[in-house]
């Protein structure tokens, strides 16, 4: 009786030792993931989209220049220039058409600038303080992005963040670090850690 007894102490003492034992950490990122990692955040979605605003600017035209969002179908709308095609276009592409269809007509030689001004916002959900919609800032990271959203619960993983780009189809796993970059549309879940 008194075996079945310190037996299952000792049962019930290693079961509970074994259930305290930390989670698994992911091992940090190496050099060739950080660099994958980045230029996936510099090279994905480098095309324009519908609902952006970009700010045009031509050198010496202060008619010209200015604000624009680009419509559902994907246009800009823009003096002299008319209706232009914006969504799928870089930066560069839609200031090259731009300076081709302002070129002979109206100006001698062109110079059009694009920059965009706003982003498609990003959204977190899980295990947060406040989940919901949250406006892109350049520079963003996954930590500043919990931050904004009020933080971690206490049940959130330490270790673990999943994410769903815009152009993927479904969510990844990363290290929950301050390397991990956010895009503009991301969907950002903090998991609920287990014991």
């Amino acid at each position: 009786m008194r075996f079945k007894r310190k037996f299952g102490v000792v049962l019930f003492c290693a079961v509970t030792l074994t259930a305290c034992e930390p989670g698994a950490t992911l091992d940090p990122l190496t050099d060739e993931q950080r660099e994958e990692l980045i230029r996936t955040a510099q090279t994905t979605s480098p095309y324009l989209k519908p609902g952006e605003r970009v700010r045009i600017v031509v050198f010496g035209e202060d008619r010209l220049t200015g604000e624009y969002e680009i419509d559902p179908a994907g246009n800009l709308s823009l003096p002299l220039a008319g209706t232009i095609k914006a969504s799928g276009l870089s930066k560069a592409q839609l200031e090259r058409d731009l300076a081709k269809r302002f070129r002979g007509e109206y100006l001698r030689d062109p110079k059009v600038t694009v920059d965009v001004v706003g982003f498609h916002p990003f959204y977190i959900m899980g295990e947060v303080g406040r989940a919901g919609e949250f406006p892109f800032r350049s520079g963003l990271n996954v930590m500043s992005a919990i931050a904004l959203a009020g933080g971690p619960t206490y049940r959130a993983s330490r270790h673990t963040v999943l994410i769903k780009h815009a152009d993927e189809p479904g969510f990844r796993e990363y290290p929950l670090n301050a390397e991990i970059p956010v895009l503009p549309g991301d969907l950002i879940k903090l998991p609920e850690r287990y014991f």
